[in-house]
């Protein structure tokens, strides 16, 4: 399968992901560390409760990257397909899938205008891709018309550290800065969208409330565990936490 046209083809999310230098240092950048380990072994926790009983079903993995999540809910025993833009990235998930001696496909394709039949998966996944989108909207549109029961997806809140941290690139980018100005969204726009194409969100979850980066300058998971304990049981989590999980449901018809 060849990927369609890109909404935008000159939008950084795709000429980033096809450096095969930041194919290559992906995982380590992003889960490497002991921060890191936190993060991706949050982001499998939550990602495992929301789909709850994964066995058997067909599941679609959008902005597979290097795969993690679609090699997790095969290693649970769902039937995935995983799709990305970046072929470079796709090569370090086939790798991954190969090593680990999980059979999968990995396909190229756009998010925003996917090459499947309507609700032709059981579940539809897509993390840390919403953030990255040229249009948000037509992704959303499009994760919801191949899903045929449940899509688990992720953003950064708007009411957390990520939009100061999000419009500090935005500036460096416009720059000239070899940035990535991700958006930020509040629950209200992303819970309107969804519901426009039939799906109510069923469950939220909230990861931290100082900003990924910081935990990982100060690299230890004693102080990240007990800060972000503390800001939980004062409320702050719920209000300021982000990257946000959401799990949605089809709305009965």
């Amino acid at each position: 399968m060849s990927p369609k046209p890109a909404t935008r083809p000159d939008h950084y999310s795709y000429a980033v992901y096809k450096d095969p230098s930041t194919a290559e240092t992906f995982d380590a950048r992003r889960f490497g560390g002991p921060i890191g380990e936190i993060v991706a072994a949050s982001q499998a926790r939550v990602l495992l409760d929301m789909v709850g009983e994964i066995h058997g079903r067909t599941v679609l993995d959008v902005g597979t990257g290097t795969g993690r999540a679609a090699l997790l809910l095969a290693a649970a025993g769902a039937k995935v397909t995983g799709v990305d833009a970046s072929e470079e990235m796709l090569a370090i998930a086939r790798q991954r899938a190969a090593r680990e001696s999980i059979e999968l496909p990995f396909l190229a394709g756009d998010g925003h205008a996917l090459e499947f039949p309507d609700r032709s998966f059981d579940t539809v996944v897509s993390l840390r891709v919403l953030m990255h989108t040229p249009d948000w909207r037509r992704f959303v549109a499009e994760l919801c018309r191949v899903a045929d029961r449940q899509i688990v997806i992720d953003y950064p809140a708007m009411s957390s550290a990520a939009a100061v941290e999000s419009c500090t690139r935005r500036v460096t980018h416009m720059l000239g800065s070899r940035t990535e100005p991700y958006s930020v969204f509040t629950t209200g726009a992303v819970s309107r969208e969804f519901l426009s194409h039939g799906f109510a969100i069923r469950a939220e979850h909230r990861q931290f409330v100082l900003p990924i980066a910081l935990h990982k300058v100060i690299g230890s998971p004693r102080f990240t565990q007990s800060i972000e304990q503390t800001f939980e049981r004062a409320g702050l989590l719920r209000l300021l936490g982000s990257p946000v999980t959401i799990l949605l449901e089809r709305c009965a018809s």
